[in-house]
């Protein structure tokens, strides 16, 4: 039982989402019609045919009715569902109560014609007629009831009395007086219960007026906005209407013609009626929210194809739709789409949804690289994700280059057909370099042993297809800029191309050039740390921490932690710490300088002038030292300081006894920023100070 009223719950939900969209609907066509209706050369029209001055002096009224449709309209869009659906109830019961009227007066209009004035049992056909209109009758009073939840059916029974005079035999000559005082009495019910709920529009008014208010009081104008666009589901609502204002622009052009259309024909038929869908600025936000449904749907479908139901898990809000639709509004605007005809738009909307086109192509990319690249980087050996992975790339390879192949071929080349064709040759650009580092992995993972150089392989690919790209689009904007300067400026495009510039130029320069000198750094740091020898890593004998496998070669950090030099480099990109106790690691430059001097002359003064000179014979330093200490900077003793004096740090009974030389010699010579000292021992009298050993 608990289960069947969730089931009910949850269509009862359905049911007023599905309610709550399909009554706004008929607002946003009324809202359709006014804009396209232009009332001054309406009335010329007439008074060019009629030469009638008196229609003319009517001109005003109509345009002040026009607003006052433009306002009801807006009144009807916003109003809560619960007094929606109450107003469409009414209009209901009075679109019954015509119905009851038009049974009527056609009932008295055949007895009229027929003539027969005896009984109605006497005659067959009159019988049938009679029948047939209390039964009509009888169904209309009682849905009238049934709508306005009353038990008092007499109030909808006015349509019944010619009826029920012909069952009386009252000669056929007074149905008509009777049919139309059933009509006045109708009215009357009618012109009582507006009366009585006059007041209710301006009690509503007052009361949505506090509402807001506190709203805005309590939460601000943001939070009233999404308000109000989460109940209306504005997306939903307009993406309806269009597709309603589609299939009535399609449903109106087939049914005047009766020959079949041509295949050429028919796709020159949805161009131009997707144009005649996109007049007004109420279409074109349809025509908005239903390419974004669109790419949504195309999306959602390229991420089931590649991952099965497990792509909802994670949900990218950039994946959603609304870029290509965002995308196609600003053209449409700095275009001017709605102020051309129909031909010149249906061509300008057929370069933009070419656009839009790339666009999807692209995000579908987004999706499908990291999909791609982490089946081959994790030995997946599902051959159904491989070939579902592969085939889609191929498709996003061959696909965009033969749309730019057929927009080269068709159309004249400008602005916005280089912007596709270089965002469909660099999106086949991209496939290509996602393809090949898949097949990297792939023969990484079938051969004995890991390429060495595979990071550096997969940096250079992304990096030339990151310069090409930064190239094309700086191309698109020296482009722009020209045509704009030699052609006609507007605002409009010089703040896209603005935005171009910013986002597609400067932000890719920048970013390209931070990214190089990441690797650079990291590369200086890798090549400034020891590597470890044979003895070295039988000692250690360990795997690297980052990748879990054995070493054969490594790099030894300051803290004296063994990894493999790619391995270290690729942690170097994110942090310049140490995996293992996240020391910083520094490069061989910051290390070594004059206020490292400094800083320990400033806390050993006793061993100022020999410090000095080791640091300056570091490179060639005596081979008789007996122990090497490592001295780091001041802000690396202060760093320790605060971490609690940690495991790499040693008190003074750790050095041993200085006189019995049981310091090991450094293996590989001094290292950068690091001071020699014969006897370590002696800079630990003060117990105040703490350094670091690497033996």
């Amino acid at each position: 039982m608990a289960g069947l009223r969730v089931i009910m719950s949850g269509v009862r939900e359905k049911l007023e989402a599905v309610l709550n969209v399909a009554l706004r609907v008929p607002s946003i066509m009324v809202l359709e019609m006014l804009y396209r209706w232009d009332v001054s050369s309406f009335f010329q029209q007439i008074q060019a045919r009629n030469n009638n001055n008196l229609l003319f002096q009517y001109k005003y009224l109509a345009l002040n009715l026009h607003y006052v449709g433009y306002i009801i309209s807006l009144v009807l869009l916003t109003l809560p569902r619960q007094h929606l659906v109450q107003l469409y109830l009414y209009v209901l019961t009075a679109l019954l109560l015509y119905a009851g009227h038009q049974i009527s007066r056609d009932f008295v209009r055949s007895e009229m014609e027929f003539g027969h004035d005896g009984p109605v049992y006497e005659e067959p056909l009159s019988l049938n007629r009679f029948t047939t209109a209390l039964i009509g009758q009888l169904v209309v009073c009682t849905l009238c009831s049934f709508v306005m939840k009353t038990k008092q059916i007499w109030l909808f029974s006015a349509h019944l009395l010619p009826l029920l005079a012909r069952f009386c035999m009252v000669p056929v000559e007074m149905l008509v007086i009777i049919n139309r005082f059933a009509m006045i009495f109708t009215g009357l019910e009618v012109l009582y219960f507006l009366a009585s709920n006059l007041l209710v529009p301006y009690k509503l008014a007052k009361l949505a007026y506090k509402e807001l208010v506190q709203v805005v009081e309590v939460y601000g104008l943001l939070a009233l906005g999404m308000s109000l666009w989460n109940q209306l589901v504005v997306p939903v609502l307009f993406m309806v209407f269009w597709l309603v204002l589609f299939a009535l622009q399609i449903y109106s052009y087939f049914s005047t013609r009766d020959h079949p259309t041509s295949r050429e024909r028919l796709l020159f038929l949805f161009l131009t009626s997707i144009a005649e869908c996109c007049s007004t600025p109420y279409s074109l936000l349809g025509l908005m929210f239903t390419i974004s449904f669109i790419t949504l749907g195309v999306l959602t479908l390229c991420k089931f194809y590649l991952q099965g139901y497990g792509a909802f898990m994670n949900d990218n809000l950039m994946h959603r739709g609304m870029t290509e639709g965002i995308t196609l509004l600003i053209l449409a605007v700095q275009t001017g789409l709605i102020e051309l005809q129909v031909v010149h738009r249906a061509f300008l909307l057929s370069i933009i949804l070419f656009i839009v086109v790339a666009s999807i192509l692209q995000s579908m990319l987004e999706i499908a690289d990291p999909i791609v690249l982490a089946l081959g980087a994790s030995r997946n050996k599902s051959l159904w994700k491989h070939f579902r992975a592969v085939s889609l790339c191929l498709f996003l390879l061959v696909f965009p280059a033969y749309m730019a192949y057929m927009i080269s071929q068709f159309f004249q080349m400008d602005f916005w057909l280089l912007i596709i064709i270089s965002s469909s040759v660099l999106t086949s650009l991209q496939v290509l370099g996602t393809l090949f580092i898949y097949i990297l992995f792939m023969v990484e993972e079938f051969s004995k042993e890991p390429m060495e150089n595979l990071d550096d392989v997969i940096y250079y690919v992304n990096g030339t297809y990151r310069l090409l790209e930064f190239l094309v689009a700086l191309c698109v904007v020296a482009y722009g800029v020209a045509e704009t300067i030699l052609g006609e400026w507007t605002w409009m495009g010089s703040s896209i191309i603005f935005v171009h510039s910013y986002f597609n130029v400067w932000l890719r320069a920048q970013l390209g050039w931070k990214s190089f000198l990441l690797r650079r750094d990291a590369a200086n740091k890798i090549n400034s740390l020891p590597t470890a020898t044979k003895e070295q890593l039988e000692e250690h004998n360990d795997i690297c921490s980052i990748c879990y496998q054995d070493m054969h070669s490594a790099v030894i950090t300051p803290c004296s932690h063994f990894f493999h030099s790619a391995c270290l480099k690729k942690w170097l990109y994110v942090q310049e710490t140490c995996p293992f106790c996240h020391q910083q690691l520094k490069s061989q430059g910051q290390q070594v300088g004059t206020t490292t001097v400094q800083a320990l002359g400033e806390q050993l003064p006793h061993n100022e002038t020999r410090a000095t000179q080791e640091l300056v014979g570091q490179e060639d330093g005596p081979a008789g030292n007996d122990s090497v200490l490592a001295i780091h900077s001041e802000d690396g003793l202060v760093g320790q300081k605060e971490e609690g004096q940690k495991a790499l740090n040693t008190d003074c009974s750790s050095h041993g006894d200085p006189g019995t030389g049981e310091h090991r010699r450094e293996q590989n010579g001094s290292h950068a920023g690091k001071i020699e000292f014969s006897h370590p021992a002696e800079l630990c009298e003060d117990e105040d100070q703490q350094l670091s050993v690497i033996q």
